[in-house]
């Protein structure tokens, strides 16, 4: 295959380019999963199960992302396009995706399960769509960035797709969401999406003039690891409908160690097996990895459902109205946002200084105490201390479960042990909303949150054994 290079120094803007539209990835997810799906699904379904039908939609579509990703992944990777590998995928996937969102102001209008069932359709087709989009634009890194640089890149993109677009969410689309207003907050998200695509379309590629055949090994094998997660999901959360109408009515203790449990199997047998598939009997030789993954899915489980349940977690701790819960819960992202900001710099540096294991630890006790605050706090300032929180633990999390990554990893094979970690941020949300959701519908979202608190702290117990061994 012939690789792209630039003969020529990168220029400052050009980093911009090529992560501008981490930052519309990033704002879609947070005003699709955060704020407006959650708020459809209550629409159509009521109070009573919410929670269940949300988790189901969850789990669907982020399993269809993970392979689509793959597939789109691999087509982009091997395009012989004019204008480039990457390029022409983010433009249909943008258009695509823009038509998408706008057309939920209609489905907004629809009732009943009928009205569900049409948003589960759209919202798979937007999951194609924004993945389309999302494997082209990570390609342009490692295709454009000589290795001296990726570390600038990535910083570039680090401020992109995380704090920038929850500042945004918070202080713009959720406002106005708030105040009824669904149509503007769609149109000022898809504004920005198309000017980030707009960006992106300056990033200057060179087609390729010859590829092999495709390989599609690498896809099976996604394929069949997929599966098998999501059916250790689905099996462990009819598991828990199941058990529900036979525990003790009103204790929530049990309610919760039935979910803390289902989320825990579903984490370590989750990981196990689908590094099982990938690696075969070498899975056994690279013990410290297999814990990191289980560290990094089970952090993610936490911070993941945090911001997706955060909407039906305040408006039933403050007994507040859905619009008016909206804009406590799009204003809180903003907290956390700045949060990643102030405290990732600190954490870049600590983790060239100080143990990344003793930092991916506390990361995990420093997110545990940042939901008990917010499970315990009886006021909305507290709320706002339990963001900050949780937004430390993210920044220390992020760049010191990676850097330990890095550590651990066999060297001759970076590249394909990095890539396995994104198991992690695939079945971090389904596991949380396809079995939480249930036991949220049962015992409540104050319960939900505190399992997820419980998962920090496993999160910090599976570091302990991620042993790195510098080579």
């Amino acid at each position: 295959m012939t690789i792209q290079s630039t003969p020529q120094p990168i220029r400052w803007y050009q980093y911009l380019f090529m992560n501008a539209n981490w930052f519309a990835l990033t704002l879609r997810s947070q005003v699709l999963a955060g704020l407006l799906i959650p708020l459809l699904v209550q629409g159509f379904v009521g109070e009573a199960q919410k929670g269940t039908y949300f988790g189901f939609i969850r789990l669907w579509g982020l399993m269809a992302a993970v392979l689509l990703q793959a597939l789109f992944g691999i087509l982009s990777d091997h395009s012989r396009l004019p204008w480039g590998r990457r390029r022409p995928f983010i433009l249909a996937g943008t258009l695509l995706e823009v038509l998408l969102i706008l057309s939920l102001a209609w489905v907004a209008g629809l009732q009943g399960l009928s009205g569900y069932y049409v948003l589960f359709a759209v919202y798979l087709l937007s999951m194609a769509s924004t993945n389309l989009s999302q494997s082209a634009t990570q390609g342009f890194i490692p295709d454009l960035v000589p290795p001296e640089k990726r570390g600038l890149a990535a910083g570039v993109k680090t401020l992109l797709e995380v704090p920038l677009p929850l500042v945004i969410f918070g202080l713009v689309i959720a406002p106005i969401v708030q105040k009824g207003n669904i149509l503007a907050g769609l149109l000022i998200t898809c504004a920005a999406m198309l000017a980030c695509m707009g960006l992106a379309m300056f990033v200057k590629e060179k087609p390729l003039t010859s590829a092999p055949a495709l390989n599609w090994k690498p896809f099976v094998s996604l394929l069949v690891m997929t599966g098998a997660f999501t059916g250790l999901i689905l099996g462990l959360g009819q598991f828990v409908q199941a058990a529900l109408p036979l525990l003790p009515t009103g204790n929530r203790l049990v309610f919760g160690a039935v979910g803390v449990t289902a989320m825990t199997i579903a984490v370590v047998a989750g990981v196990f097996a689908s590094l099982y598939i990938h690696l075969g009997a070498s899975a056994s030789q690279n013990r410290p990895f297999t814990w990191l993954v289980i560290n990094r899915l089970a952090a993610l489980v936490a911070i993941n459902n945090i911001g997706v349940f955060l909407l039906y977690f305040v408006q039933e701790k403050f007994n507040l109205p859905g619009k008016q819960a909206a804009g406590l819960a799009g204003t809180l992202p903003l907290v956390l946002g700045v949060c990643v900001i102030l405290f990732g710099l600190l954490a870049g540096w600590l983790s060239d200084q100080v143990d990344r294991r003793l930092l991916t630890v506390s990361s995990g006790l420093i997110g545990a105490l940042g939901v008990a605050v917010m499970v315990l706090g009886q006021t909305q300032p507290l709320m706002y201390v339990a963001a900050g929180l949780i937004g430390m633990a993210y920044a220390i999390f992020s760049v010191a479960s990676w850097a330990l990554g890095t550590d651990i990893i066999p060297k001759e094979r970076s590249g394909e042990f990095l890539g396995l970690q994104n198991i992690a941020g695939a079945g971090a949300g389904a596991i949380g909303a396809y079995i939480g959701g249930a036991i949220a519908d049962a015992s409540g979202y104050v319960l939900l949150m505190s399992m997820f608190g419980v998962m920090f702290l496993f999160s910090s117990v599976a570091a302990v054994f991620v042993r790195p061994i510098r080579n």
